[in-house]
């Protein structure tokens, strides 16, 4: 075959624009820091990286939820341990009034306070986080008293309420306090009955003093639901680790599947900057010189 002059300029330059688009390549990846920035550019990459996002998402997700699941648990045993302090005060008080020397006047006094214990405590039955409230089963959003001292007792106030922490793992975040509550209200309102001056027969200090059994049966069932929360409070931090560790794995797996080796791409681009001049310096001696060359 007959090699013209055409046939070698052609040659270059389709070489000559092969090198650039092979430096533009590599200058992108050096300037983004990707190996791609398109997916035509490889689709393989480009599939395992959506792969490899979506993970990272979920793992993400799970994070903040565990957040909430925090905030419920936390929140919840804040909560109880305030109720454990109100029946400490509630303990003490009844001791006090279980004694014959105390006059009608004393024990109206300690009336009062167990009164306003009672509120506190329902106060803290209606405990909420956020907008919902976490004692009173799925409906987070009633109070479990009402205005009117009612306790809410609809369907579903003894349900759980679930957060998923990971792929078909789920922690249950409420803790039911219906009976706990109904319980500890029902007794105070019999100790309030009973400090009553105003009632005939007037309690003695036996009558009073048989409270504190109740009084340390509700303690149980208060530390009970906080051993419970404390317990998953543990798994949480489990679950924590657990995430803490995936979210590295799939980190460390998208950066090698889509960063550049800026070293392996700085050289490649060196090299192919100095293959680009010799094909510049070669290109410029088989081609012709013009007519115009000639007469300069």
């Amino acid at each position: 075959m007959r090699i013209t002059q055409s046939m070698l300029s052609t040659n270059m330059l389709r070489n000559l624009s092969n090198s650039y688009n092979k430096m533009a390549t590599l200058q992108e990846q050096i300037n983004t820091g990707k190996k791609i920035t398109r997916p035509s550019q490889d689709p393989v990459v480009a599939i395992k990286g959506i792969g490899y996002r979506t993970d990272l998402g979920k793992v993400e997700q799970y994070q903040r939820n565990l957040g909430e699941v925090n905030n419920w648990l936390d929140s919840s045993d804040d909560a109880l341990d305030k109720v454990g302090l109100a029946l400490k005060r509630v303990q003490e008080l009844v001791t006090d009034a279980a004694n014959d020397t105390k006059t009608p006047e004393d024990r109206d006094k300690i009336k009062n306070e167990i009164t306003q214990i009672k509120a506190q405590i329902r106060d803290l039955a209606n405990t909420k986080v956020g907008d919902k409230y976490i004692f009173s089963g799925t409906k987070t959003l009633s109070p479990l008293y009402d205005s009117n001292g009612s306790i809410l007792g609809e369907t579903g106030v003894d349900g759980a309420v679930n957060i998923e922490v990971y792929d078909g793992v789920e922690i249950k975040v409420n803790t039911n306090g219906k009976t706990m509550f109904e319980d500890i209200d029902k007794m105070m309102e019999n100790i309030e009955s009973s400090l009553d001056s105003s009632k005939v027969p007037v309690a003695t200090g036996a009558d009073i003093g048989k409270y504190l059994e109740d009084i340390n049966k509700n303690q149980d069932s208060v530390l009970g639901a906080r051993a419970d929360i404390g317990a998953r409070q543990n798994r949480v931090e489990m679950m924590e680790d657990r995430l803490g560790a995936q979210e590295i794995i799939v980190t460390k797996q998208l950066s090698a599947n889509e960063d550049i080796d800026y070293e392996k791409a700085i050289t490649e681009m060196i090299t192919q900057e100095s293959i680009h001049r010799a094909a510049l310096s070669v290109g410029a001696r088989i081609i012709q010189p013009s007519l115009v060359d000639f007469l300069r």
